[in-house]
């Protein structure tokens, strides 16, 4: 079970479990993850704040593509689990507008833009301080056979 507690206009939860600490987005017990914490805004709709090291470059300068996907994949993820429902990503496109720097404030979020029957649509960007989108994602996730969510899409 997920658990969120209220923090004035946003609910704020961590959106892992015991099982979950070795993640690479958001496991803090991972010593070579992102750390990234995400934070429910509403149900179905994750953001969180992420300053990407420069251990993660793929060339000088430049954070690799697979990590900024990984981050825009696991918002995704974050923002079904808001909905107390557990699901797999199934198809995933990704758009790089800019370069994504390491050391910068980056702001990520993830939202639920459709659900019929077991696939959920969803969609992800990581914008820099100046509100400048970087890059987008959008996901097709499965929902495990016997998740049921809380709320209605």
């Amino acid at each position: 079970m997920y658990t969120f507690s209220e923090t004035g206009n946003e609910t704020e939860g961590d959106c892992s479990t015991t099982v979950e600490t070795s993640c690479f987005a958001c496991g803090r017990e991972n010593p070579v993850g992102l750390h990234i914490t995400y934070r429910v805004v509403e149900p179905g709709s994750v953001r969180a704040d992420w300053h990407p090291s420069s251990e993660y470059t793929g060339f000088d300068g430049v954070i690799h593509g697979g990590v900024v996907t990984t981050a825009l994949d696991e918002a995704m993820a974050k923002a079904i689990v808001s909905t107390d429902t557990k699901g797999l990503t199934c198809e995933l496109k990704m758009r790089f507008r800019h370069s994504v720097h390491p050391e910068t404030d980056l702001s990520v979020r993830g939202w639920i833009v459709e659900r019929k029957r077991r696939l959920i649509k969803t969609e992800a960007t990581v914008c820099d301080r100046c509100g400048r989108e970087l890059a987008h994602a959008w996901a097709v996730f499965l929902v495990e056979n016997g998740a049921r969510p809380h709320h209605a899409w």
